[in-house]
C-alpha cells in the first residue's frame, strides 16, 4: 500500500516537472491569460466543457470566474456546459456527441472563449464544440495532453501535458494550469486586490 502511494506522488511530480519545466506552458499560459482578459474586458464570456473528470475541471474553471479565486471581486461572466437538462436532451434528440457544439451555437457569441478539456485532445463532442466555436468566431483555448490530435489544431492556444500514462495525471495538471491563468487574469485587468462583499 504504501509503495502504492509513493509511486504515485512520484509519478505525479515527474509529470509536474516536465510540464513546468517546458518553456512552452508558461508562453501558453501567459496566452491563455492574455486572450481571456480582452475577452472579458470587451464584455464577452467564456465557456468551459469536458467529459467525465474534465468536465469537473471545466467547471471549476467556471466557477472560480463566476465566484471567487483567493479575493473577493466582482463576478466575471462565465458558463460550465453541464446542465443535465442540455446534455440529456441533446444526447437523445441527436447524439452525445452534439451536447457541447449545440451549447456554443445556442449561447456562443463572437469574440467569446470555449475552453475544451480533453485529456485525448480526441473527443468528438469537444472536437465540435471547438469547430463550431471556430465558426462562430470564438476564440478557443484547448486543454490536453501532448502530441497529435485534433484539438490541437482547432486551437488558438494550446495548453499540453506530456503524459503516456491515465488521464488523471494530465487533469492534474489541467487544474494546476487553470489557477494560474485565473490568477493572471486577475493580475492583468487589476482586479486581484481583496474588495469589499
Amino acid at each position: 500500500m504504501k509503495e502504492l502511494i509513493k509511486n504515485s506522488f512520484e509519478e505525479a511530480l515527474r509529470t509536474m516537472e516536465r510540464f513546468i519545466s517546458d518553456p512552452v506552458t508558461a508562453e501558453s499560459v501567459e496566452k491563455a491569460a492574455h486572450l481571456i482578459s480582452e475577452a472579458l474586458q470587451k464584455g464577452n464570456k467564456i465557456m468551459t466543457c469536458g467529459n467525465g473528470g474534465s468536465l469537473c475541471d471545466a467547471t471549476h474553471f467556471a466557477e472560480e470566474l463566476t465566484g471567487r479565486f483567493r479575493h473577493n471581486r466582482n463576478p466575471l461572466p462565465a458558463i460550465a456546459m453541464n446542465d443535465p437538462a442540455h446534455i440529456t436532451c441533446v444526447a437523445n434528440d441527436y447524439t452525445y456527441n452534439d451536447v457541447f457544439s449545440k451549447y456554443v451555437e445556442a449561447l456562443g457569441n463572437e469574440n467569446d472563449i470555449l475552453i475544451g478539456f480533453s485529456t485525448s485532445g480526441n473527443s468528438e463532442n469537444i472536437v465540435r464544440a471547438a469547430i463550431k466555436a471556430r465558426e462562430k468566431g470564438l476564440k478557443v483555448i484547448g486543454m490536453t495532453r501532448k502530441g497529435n490530435n485534433k484539438l490541437s489544431g482547432l486551437s488558438d492556444v494550446l495548453i499540453s501535458v506530456e503524459h503516456d500514462g491515465f488521464s488523471d495525471r494530465i487533469q492534474e495538471m489541467h487544474i494546476l494550469a487553470v489557477h494560474v491563468i485565473i490568477e493572471r487574469v486577475e493580475q492583468i485587468l487589476e482586479i486581484h486586490k481583496s474588495v469589499e462583499s
